[in-house]
């Protein structure tokens, strides 16, 4: 070797800050560089001659020793592989090293050892370790808005990457969408274990996962919570504070766990929870980078739990005025039973409504509003109580509808005048609904719809159709296109069924579907079969919430039900008063309600043949009210007009609409129909003290 080369060689040895190290065959050390020994703080004499674990006394590595040998027998070199080691401790300290290993050979292509070189990289591989806790918790952390999930979602990215058990507990008051506590944290505060994750297969645990409790103090919990600064913790077996808390002091001596570090989970000076994150067995202690991080980690959890705070009061805030907005209980005739389902929750925009009609008949209504929360609710509400006001009108379906429409434009446009700065200006007001008359007086059901929604009939032979109800635009949308209504015919014992998400009306609609395999339901109850429904819906249908409305028809009792021709002569209003006093003495109706309905009578059918177009029609009907109409062809309306005290005439509808509890004109295609409606009074020789 020439002298240059010599030099060259004593300088890495001597001055080079990269570990270099000769080995034998056997893998035993040879020659260091003084500068920088393979591990820190080991005594440089001595190391030669000795195996690489004990010269640099490590705890043996098969993985390093594995590698090392491996380049002996192949001859392929590693390059810049980082591997871990550990030395002799309690707990052993890991270190992390970047090793080069060359073999070296003489010309005879003999095996002289190993030429490896060694870098100390262990704040490099923390701090890229912690990079990536840090990146997965940002990824997976705060996916759903549930401040109880938000937990479960945190510890599968720090355990085994951070620590080797991590808990999470949150404010019993945040999970239910309260405002957390200023700190400190009274020690009266219940807290709930949310999450809680270990390396081992069945870990000890002081308290279950769902378990609500206050924290004994003091310990290093309520200490964190008080001051909201967090705490790295060495866990000794005589630590004063594990005696307060006997549970937990007992599951952290069964784990073996040696370092504690406890971050709260603080937003804007208040408390949300606490996060306790261990290390047991040869992991290091935490040290002040791993508080660092965990405060970062803990402040993303946070932010995330108080994000799902907020949704869920504002969806509890938004499922109460729902409720208040939407009707107890269906209102249900002898001939249609109805009965109410929400599906997967309360969607505050999602409605459904019965509407009791004249003569017997009953309108089914289901919508959906876009949107969430508040907002939703409050425009639900403002459509329902739309659709209720213009039902009293006796409107079509179509022609309800296109009223209703306006209204909605009307609401879309007082929206976009709100303030620029007002989020809700920016989301668009639109609806679905569909709107549906059944009369089972005919057997029919008119229906129209607005959107996407449909209906589906199940008859009585257990088929399942659904109407080829025309789909108008969307309440809300700039078209101007009128729905179309359609009749369908409903045979007694058919079942009608409403939803307010087009993918459940989808699924309910298959052949195979749970309408058609549900079991009869003719006599039992409409509950039995909307629980049916439910259980019946695969977990990946992808419906959102969903409002339905489940009704089955019945044949209306014929002898509820009388009507008669009338010729257009005015003799025929003391043949009207004449069949209907005995009607209404066969239905046993009281003599006043009976001798009212004798003048209404009178009334309606003076003014049907005085200015109406032939033919007419007298129909009672006895259901939950007394009903009386008279039928006629002419289109002109009657008004209610007062009569002058000089007047021979013009007080006949102002005196029905006095004895009548309501009234109305309904328009049909052969004509119209005015109709009045009486309360009936209790039958007589009913026990009143019942």
């Amino acid at each position: 070797m020439d002298e240059t080369a010599a030099s060259m060689l004593d300088a890495l040895f001597t001055h080079s800050p990269i570990g270099l190290h000769l080995l034998d065959t056997d893998l035993r050390v040879v020659r260091i560089n003084t500068a920088t020994p393979l591990m820190r703080d080991v005594p440089l004499g001595g190391s030669e001659g000795r195996p690489v674990h004990e010269a640099y006394d490590l705890v043996q590595d098969v993985e390093l020793e594995a590698i090392l040998r491996e380049v002996l027998d192949t001859g392929v070199p590693v390059l810049q592989r980082v591997v871990r080691v550990r030395s002799n401790g309690d707990p052993p300290p890991e270190r992390h090293l970047e090793i080069s290993a060359l073999r070296l050979e003489n010309p005879r292509r003999s095996v002289l050892g190993l030429a490896v070189t060694a870098i100390d990289v262990t704040e490099r591989e923390r701090a890229r370790t912690r990079t990536e806790v840090l990146s997965a918790v940002r990824r997976h952390v705060g996916r759903t808005l549930n401040p109880a999930v938000t937990g479960a979602e945190l510890v599968p990215t720090v355990v085994p990457a951070f620590a080797d058990i991590a808990i999470v507990e949150v404010v019993e008051a945040v999970i239910r969408g309260d405002e957390p506590p200023q700190a400190p944290l009274p020690t009266s505060t219940p807290l709930m274990r949310t999450a809680f994750r270990s390396i081992r297969t069945r870990p000890p645990q002081a308290h279950p996962v769902g378990d609500v409790r206050r924290l004994p103090a003091p310990t290093p919990f309520t200490q964190a919570l008080a001051d909201l600064n967090p705490r790295v913790v060495a866990l000794h077996p005589t630590a004063p504070w594990l005696s307060v808390d006997p549970p937990r002091a007992e599951a952290i001596h069964s784990s073996g766990a040696h370092s504690l570090l406890v971050v709260p989970l603080a937003l804007r000076d208040a408390a949300l929870g606490v996060v306790s994150l261990y290390r047991t067995g040869k992991s290091p202690p935490f040290d002040e980078g791993d508080r660092e991080l965990a405060v970062e980690l803990a402040t993303h959890t946070a932010l995330c739990i108080d994000n799902a705070r907020r949704y869920t009061r504002e969806h509890t805030v938004a499922a109460t005025v729902q409720r208040q907005l939407l009707p107890r209980c269906p209102e249900s005739h002898a001939s249609l039973d109805t009965a109410y389902l929400s599906v997967t929750g309360a969607d505050p925009g999602a409605w459904y409504d019965t509407i009791a009609l004249s003569s017997a008949r009953t309108a089914l209504v289901v919508g959906k509003v876009s949107g969430h929360g508040l907002n939703a609710a409050a425009t639900m509400g403002q459509l329902r109580t739309a659709v209720r006001s213009l039902s009293a009108f006796d409107l079509s379906p179509d022609e309800l509808l296109a009223r209703l429409r306006y209204t909605a434009g009307q609401l879309a446009t007082e929206r976009a005048r709100l303030p620029l700065g007002d989020p809700l200006r920016r989301e668009a007001l639109t609806a679905d609904c569909v709107y549906a008359v059944h009369d089972p007086l005919t057997g029919m059901c008119t229906m129209a719809a607005a959107g996407p929604l449909a209906a589906l009939v199940v008859r009585p032979d257990r088929t399942v159709a659904v109407p080829g109800t025309p789909a108008g635009p969307r309440l809300g949308a700039t078209e101007g296109a009128p729905s179309a209504a359609v009749d369908v015919e409903v045979p007694h014992g058919s079942v009608l069924v409403f939803t307010s998400d087009p993918v459940l009306t989808a699924y309910l609609a298959k052949p195979s579907g749970p309408l058609s395999t549900a079991p009869d339901f003719r006599d039992r109850p409409l509950q039995d079969l909307c629980d049916a429904l439910v259980y019946a819906l695969p977990p990946g249908l992808g419906a959102g919430d969903a409002a339905v409305i489940v009704a089955r028809t019945r044949a209306f009792p014929s002898d509820r039900f009388a009507a008669w021709p009338l010729d257009p002569d005015p003799a025929s209003v003391a043949v009207a008063r004449r069949r209907t006093r005995r009607q209404l003495a066969a239905w046993d109706v009281d003599d006043e309600t009976a001798f009212n309905t004798q003048l209404i009578v009178s009334e309606l059918v003076t003014n049907a043949v005085r200015y109406g177009n032939p033919p007419f029609e007298l129909r009672l009907i006895h259901d939950r009210t007394l009903t009386c109409e008279v039928r006629d062809a002419g289109s002109a309306a009657p008004h209610l007009r007062h009569a002058g005290t000089g007047d021979e005439g013009g007080r006949g509808l102002f005196i029905t609409a006095q004895l009548a509890q309501a009234w109305g004109t309904r328009y049909t295609p052969p004509g119209k129909t005015i109709w009045t409606e009486q309360a009936l009074s209790p039958v007589t020789g009913a026990d009143e003290s019942l």
